[in-house]
């Protein structure tokens, strides 16, 4: 891959970046997440909303496994199909709010509070208006919200901006979502904060590391990552920070920033699963070879691709769009993209191996002509 790091963390803010405000996610900005899933990148999403927000916009994109930085930063969990709930917590920054929630009420009685109840929802002095937290909520004392350590604590009223100041006086992380909404996680805790050690756990190079954002909560991860990107339509703060400025949400700025980070090769006209497979072998730094493995009928419920690094097999991407389809439609695929495989004598068939012992896996080389 001339010009491009290899197994780049790539966070990904999404309301803003991935997510226009209506709530949709763009085929382009789809396609162009699965192209750089398949070319061996980390795609993380790092986002302010709370995990049961985020949860569901991980399976849009089809997420299944890695990992997801939500809360600003107070959470990262690992995508596992097989845990309950379909994560496992890898993370957690829990603080005493007590002091900020009692502060913002002396400055504003009519805020709202809502501290965030992980998984579940928000427990909250008020019911906020539909949309404007994701999850459920329920109503609880003052008290109450300030009885046990907290993930995060979402204030909103309006003007409440200005009082941005004063509460971080208190020694916790306050974060402006525009002038009528505040977040608040624990002290140091941020997008950035919760990267970095994702970054070190992965023992991904700092300079491996992409970071794509629109809002103030995105600051310290664009100023943190070896290419801070900003999109089009952020405010100058964020473009100040920044390495780079990509297009707007309206222009699919975001799969500009994505597409940079794929082998040179053109996938213009392919399938999603032939360009996810060309890319794939395209930026494996070895001998390659796929994967594949089956649900409870004949689709395949996963392909992968692996490469030989130092004598060994290792995996290198995963292959998206092959969930759901045949291991023919996997040949199909190799041969409108141009790729080659080993047949049988009369040349009519892949020569799929099935692995032994342990799962029914099945493998095929796969090259380039």
């Amino acid at each position: 891959m001339s010009g491009v790091e290899r197994g780049m963390l790539v966070a990904l803010d999404v309301d803003g970046t991935i997510m226009s405000a209506d709530g949709t996610i763009a085929a382009t900005v789809d396609r162009s997440i699965a192209l750089a899933r398949a070319a061996g990148h980390q795609i993380v999403p790092a986002t302010g909303r709370s995990l049961a927000g985020v949860l569901p916009v991980a399976d849009r994109l089809g997420l299944a496994d890695g990992y997801v930085v939500c809360s600003n930063g107070a959470m990262t969990v690992r995508l596992d199909p097989e845990a309950p709930g379909g994560y496992r917590f890898v993370r957690t920054e829990l603080f005493d709010a007590t002091a900020v929630i009692r502060r913002v009420l002396e400055l504003e009685p009519a805020v709202r509070v809502a501290v965030e109840e992980p998984g579940w929802g928000w427990r909250v002095n008020e019911l906020f208006e539909p949309g404007q937290v994701n999850g459920e909520q329920k109503v609880a004392s003052v008290a109450d919200l300030c009885s046990s350590p907290a993930i995060r604590v979402a204030v909103a009223a309006p003007g409440v901006a200005r009082h941005l100041g004063l509460l971080r006086e208190t020694g916790a992380t306050v974060t402006r979502a525009g002038e009528s909404w505040l977040d608040v996680t624990g002290p140091g805790v941020t997008k950035a904060s919760a990267l970095e050690v994702l970054r070190e756990k992965l023992d991904i190079p700092r300079e491996a590391t992409v970071a794509v954002g629109d809002s103030e909560n995105d600051f310290e991860a664009l100023a943190w990552a070896g290419r801070g990107i900003s999109m089009g339509h952020a405010p100058a703060v964020l473009k100040s920070v920044a390495d780079e400025v990509t297009g707007t949400i309206d222009e699919h700025g975001v799969a500009t920033a994505l597409d940079s980070l794929l082998p040179p090769i053109d996938t213009t006209g392919l399938s999603d699963l032939a360009a996810q497979l060309a890319v794939a072998v395209e930026s494996a730094p070895g001998v390659t070879k796929l994967r594949v493995w089956h649900g409870a009928g004949a689709d395949l419920a996963g392909a992968e691709v692996h490469t030989a690094v130092a004598r060994a097999w290792r995996r290198h991407a995963p292959v998206p769009a092959a969930v759901g389809v045949t291991m023919l439609a996997l040949t199909d695929a190799a041969d409108q993209t141009g790729l080659a495989y080993p047949t049988t004598d009369l040349g009519l068939r892949a020569c799929w191996t099935r692995t032994e012992p342990g799962p029914a896996l099945f493998e095929l080389s796969i090259w380039q002509r």
